[in-house]
């Protein structure tokens, strides 16, 4: 491990002892014992009107890569939905259908979990996951690592690849990562990736800054950026990553509400799925298009904190909007060359008058997000409270990871 990594892993490892204390906004008991069923914990999916789409597509035929620590394909949600995939991250080998940290299992259940047994149901649910371990302990896998593993993903058919987690980088790691990124592109794959948690623009992570994948910020349960959502010029959609319910990490035989970009970008994927499955003659670059042309926002866009808005399936899959335009061109990419030509590039590291997570003094703070900033139009996601008590858990994540650092390994 390069000392990078060494350094990033064990400051990460004592935010991750932190935050298990305080990620939990509720818990209630496993499928086996459970106390009430996890479907009416899933704010996201009325929002997005999933029963309806559901009677339109589901994701059969389609295939979603989860890079991530791996995917416990025991869990009753994903039983029969876990292809056999990889471990790129260690020596102890495996297909990636094993996972000691929950965190890539949380990850397919909200692409593809049954919801069977009152379990949680995926956006996507009769997609494939394939699962390949990149990561453990919080910690991303170094980049020759993950770029292998896009690689993998890609030859064995996945045609969306989910990343819920990244991190600083070297420069010279950069052209490693735009080659997996182009070849993944270049075989008619979407990467997405999670923007990060640290509420920051001063810091972009790769993979999620690398051109032409999909960068995911998160949403609140009121349709609004989270606070603690990363952001800036790259950010390219966002969906819903706060009360998202998926399995305990500490307590296995129950299930906790989680938040981060990382659920925002699984969800994300899993809608590319969905939409996908329904239009199996469209290119990649044709589902991402719908998905930008539909997203949620009121203003200008790109918008440094959404991107184009919030994932809406309806507006595609129930209403007929957007337009999937030319099969060859990737509509990401080319907006991003536009905007670089127009503009200097975005800033990857401390400056004077900058005040980021790593708590760098300057003469301003933080720019506050606008109120607007995130309200989806019509169709978007409603104007509902936060569970009791979540103001004070967000606020005490916010202080953990600004006093760790801003390197939070896993988003």
């Amino acid at each position: 491990m390069s000392p990078l990594a060494s350094a990033y892993r064990s400051r990460a490892v004592g935010l991750l002892s932190a935050l298990t204390a305080v990620v939990a906004m509720w818990t209630v008991a496993a499928p086996a014992a459970q106390a009430e069923d996890m479907r009416g914990r899933q704010w996201y999916l009325d929002a997005m009107k999933a029963d309806e789409l559901w009677k339109v597509a589901t994701g059969k035929g389609m295939t979603v890569a989860v890079l991530d620590t791996g995917v416990d394909s025991t869990v009753s949600e994903l039983r029969g939905r876990v292809l056999a995939g990889a471990n790129f991250y260690d020596a102890g080998g495996g297909d990636g259908r094993t996972d000691t940290e929950r965190h890539g299992t949380n990850m397919a259940i909200a692409i593809a979990g049954s919801g069977v047994n009152g379990g949680v149901k995926g956006i996507a649910p009769d997609a494939k996951v394939l699962p390949v371990k990149v990561g453990e302990g919080a910690t991303f896998g170094l980049a020759k690592q993950a770029t292998k593993a896009i690689r993998f993903a890609v030859d064995k058919g996945a045609r969306v690849i989910s990343i819920s987690m990244g991190g600083g980088a070297d420069e010279a790691e950069a052209p490693e990562w735009e080659a997996a990124v182009n070849y993944a592109l270049g075989k008619g794959a979407l990467v997405f990736a999670a923007s990060g948690n640290t509420g920051s623009e001063t810091y972009q992570d790769y993979p999620s800054s690398i051109p032409g994948v999909v960068a995911v910020g998160a949403l609140d349960t009121k349709g609004k950026v989270a606070e603690f959502s990363s952001y800036g010029s790259h950010l390219a959609l966002a969906a819903p990553g706060v009360e998202i319910p998926g399995l305990c990490t500490a307590d296995k035989a129950r299930y906790c509400a989680h938040e981060g970009t990382s659920q925002a970008t699984a969800i994300a994927s899993g809608t590319a799925a969905l939409i996908w499955s329904a239009h199996p003659d469209w290119t990649a670059n044709q589902v991402l298009r719908v998905m930008m042309e539909t997203a949620g926002h009121v203003g200008k866009v790109p918008d440094k904190y959404i991107g184009y808005g919030s994932v809406r399936p309806a507006q595609i899959l129930l209403d007929g909007k957007g337009d999937p335009g030319d099969p060859d061109v990737n509509p990401l990419l080319a907006a991003q060359r536009q905007q670089q030509s127009q503009s200097p590039a975005p800033q990857t590291s401390p400056s004077p008058d900058s005040t980021g997570a790593s708590g760098t003094k300057g003469p301003t703070q933080e720019p506050k997000k606008p109120e607007s900033a995130a309200r989806p139009d019509e169709g978007g996601f409603p104007l509902w409270g936060i569970a009791a008590g979540a103001v004070v858990i967000v606020a005490v994540i916010v202080g953990v990871v600004v006093a760790a650092g801003r390197r939070n390994r896993r988003a």
